[in-house]
């Protein structure tokens, strides 16, 4: 799923969004798991806030679907000279010799096709060197069916406004995010929609594709607990190629 005008606004409403949570938890599992890595590739990595806030401490590269997402995370960079790549996630080229491989904010679950986030889970096996790790986070089922499906979310700003709507799709698990935002352009708003799909997957479903990969399962949190723990709205998986 490739944002288009949305990544105009993206940072606006992201701009609560933990960025310094996912930094943290990041940093504590390479601490345990990989203390000497240096090198992390983002899938994902949308305007750049976890890649530029990891440059800090790693040899970051972006990759990204969306050619404008990119551009406004290449414009914050002012002194890591991260790699930023346009690239499908689920068919990555030229990439491997990773540290770590992170996939964050719910992108796996924009991969909607099960073979395609097979593929994924693939390339980031690949782009990794033997015992890297696997870092990513996923919705809970629990959190979808609950806490998004059915539910209308809006905000009004001085020059933006919104209106978001998720609606079930079509396949169980699937939420349909219907966006409807006016922007200020002079003295007028500007109207544009976008649509984003979603799916969630069960843990026991993703354990199994990331095993017939060929990654280990070093652990599984939640909301950024350090703790096992498979309960909560977000989950985090810690794998390692071996």
């Amino acid at each position: 799923m490739s944002y288009h005008r949305m990544a105009e606004v993206y940072d606006r409403l992201m701009k609560d969004a933990p960025y310094t949570d996912w930094v943290s938890w990041t940093k504590e599992v390479m601490a345990e798991h990989h203390p000497g890595a240096k090198t992390i590739l983002e899938l994902g990595c949308g305007t750049g806030e976890i890649t530029n806030r990891l440059a800090d401490s790693y040899q970051m590269t972006g990759v990204d679907l969306s050619e404008d997402m990119l551009a406004i995370a290449a414009n914050k960079d002012k002194r890591h000279q991260i790699q930023w790549l346009l690239q499908d996630i689920s068919q990555l080229m030229g990439l491997s010799g990773y540290d770590a491989v992170i996939s964050f904010c719910d992108v796996v679950n924009y991969i909607v096709r099960e073979e395609q986030l097979l593929s994924v889970f693939k390339n980031a096996y690949s782009a990794l060197q033997t015992n890297g790790l696997f870092l990513f986070d996923v919705h809970s089922l629990r959190h979808i069916s609950n806490d998004l499906v059915g539910q209308t979310f809006a905000e009004v700003y001085d020059d933006l406004s919104y209106i978001w709507f998720c609606d079930q799709g079509e396949e169980q698990n699937t939420v349909e995010h219907d966006l409807t935002f006016f922007v200020k352009s002079g003295e007028l708003f500007d109207r544009f929609d976008e649509t984003h799909k979603q799916k969630g997957y069960s843990i026991d479903f993703l354990k199994e594709e990331l095993r017939q990969v060929g990654f280990n399962i070093l652990d599984i949190h939640s909301d950024f607990s350090y703790n096992s723990s498979i309960e909560g709205d977000r989950i985090f998986f810690v794998c390692q190629k071996v």
